[in-house]
Parts: structure tokens; sequence; C-alpha cells
């Protein structure tokens, strides 16, 4: 039998007498309690926090976004939305065809239920459903609002569950009935990872995370909508690639138009889709 030996720890590189287990995301120093700064993906240590806040003008953030002082403010909002479609569906004695328009089915878009691909997104029956996608958006919502702004993160989470849904109109069998905010989410795990991409943060950690959402994804039996999961990270991916990687030149124009440009896609896929099931 073997003893397998504790990690050994660092020194903090501005305060030598405490041990650290964290590196700085950006650099790999040692930070203490006391020197971690929280980013988008782990943390950073001062000095790679001011040298990221000289690349950008004042006031504005990484990737062109305005400051929040809260970064959960829009988070909570999509939480409350999400608990109060809940209640509405639940509590609502609402009648099947107002019910109709919180549950995607593609078969039902082109008569007249147009609200469905984006309402179903923030529809949930079970409340084991709503609570796990809650969690989920708490854990992710927060740290891109604050690297992202809100207008920006707010793109890439509706764009995201746009996409889910035009995903599901194409793949999915007419009559499947489809809805929750998975496909939104999985747009956010996909954002996380290319700003972990473009800021050189924890990749693995990332991808860890997105590896074991995929296969319960896949996993038989679970009757989850893979459709709507894989079209959102799709969806996710693309949005934040435009933000993160748009040049500084006419960044905000390119990266606006670019997002604008993946929802009218995303629309137009989900009207000719439902046209042609008519």
């Amino acid at each position: 039998m073997t003893t397998q030996q504790p990690p050994v720890a660092y020194a903090c590189y501005r305060h030598a007498d405490r041990g650290t287990y964290i590196r700085c995301q950006r650099c790999g120093r040692p930070i203490c309690g006391e020197c971690m700064v929280s980013a988008a993906v782990g943390f950073q240590c001062p000095e790679c926090v001011r040298s990221a806040a000289k690349e950008t003008r004042q006031g504005e953030l990484r990737f062109g976004g305005r400051p929040v002082a809260n970064a959960s403010v829009t988070t909570i909002v999509l939480i409350a939305i999400n608990a109060l479609v809940w209640v509405l569906i639940n509590y609502g004695q609402l009648s099947n065809e107002a019910y109709a328009n919180f549950v995607l089915i593609p078969g039902l878009v082109g008569h007249g239920f147009w609200l469905e691909p984006l309402a179903s997104a923030f529809s949930h029956q079970q409340l084991l459903h709503l609570g796990v996608n809650m969690m989920s958006l708490w854990f992710l919502g927060p740290p891109l609002e604050q690297a992202l702004g809100r207008a920006r993160f707010l793109a890439v989470y509706l764009i995201s569950a746009l996409t889910g849904s035009t995903a599901v109109m194409w793949l999915s069998a007419p009559d499947t009935a489809t809805l929750g905010a998975s496909g939104a989410i999985f747009g956010l795990i996909g954002s996380l990872l290319v700003l972990a991409l473009r800021l050189r943060g924890n990749v693995q950690n990332v991808l860890f995370w997105l590896v074991i959402n995929l296969v319960f994804t896949f996993t038989p039996g679970t009757g989850i909508s893979w459709q709507g999961h894989i079209g959102g990270l799709i969806g996710g991916l693309i949005t934040s690639a435009l933000i993160a990687y748009a040049p500084r030149k006419d960044r905000s124009l390119i990266q606006w138009v670019g997002l604008a440009g993946v929802a009218v896609l995303a629309v137009a896929g989900i009207i000719i889709r439902a046209l042609a099931l008519v």
C-alpha cells in the first residue's frame, strides 16, 4: 500500500509568508486570498487585472461592454422570469391554447404559435427541472455578465435560446414537445469556453463540465432534448466568438451586426421549418 503525499502549497508572490494552491489564470503566479481578483474564468493577480485594464478604454470592459456595479442583476431577472412562468404554467389555470405557447412543438409553430420558440426557453413543468436550470444559470450568469456587460450577456443568452429552438425545429419530430432553459444554459457554457480560450483561463475545467453535461444529455432514457442543448451550445460559441474576437476598430458595430445576423438566421430557420410543416 502506498501513501499519497498531499499537494505542495506555494508561497504567494506578494506575500511570501502565505501558502496557497491557487495560481493566476493569466500569468500562473501563486496568489493568496487577499490577492485573488475574481475574473470571468477563475482568479487573476492584481498585476494582470491592472494590465488588462490598460488595454481597454476607461469605462469599458475588455470586450466593449459597460462595467456593472452588480453583475448578478440580469441573472436574477432571468431567474425571476423563469420562476414566474413556472408558477403560471402550474397554477395559472391556462387554457390548452395558452399553454401551447409555452411548449415548443415544431408542427404547431406554423399554425399561429409563433411565441413557442422563445417562450418555451423560459418554461419548466417540473420543479426539479426548474431548480437545476436556475442553479446552473446562477453559477454561470454573474461571471459572464461581469465579463461581457449586461447587454452582450443578455444577447448571448437569448440568441442561444433561439438557436436551441432552431435545432429542435429541424432535428426533432414535428410532434415532439420541448421546453426549458437548457438550450440557453448550454449557450452560456459555450460562452464560458470561448472566454476561457480568449483570456487564457482554465479551459480544462470548462471542458470537463461541458463533457459531463454532454454525456448526461446523450444518456438513453433521460428524455433530454439533445437537439436543444447542441443548438444552444453552438449559438453560445458563435455569439461569444463574435464578441471576444471582434477587432478593436469598430468593435461594437461588428459585434452587434454579427449578433443581429445570428439572431436573424435563427429566426429565419424557425420560420422556414415551421411553414414547411404546415
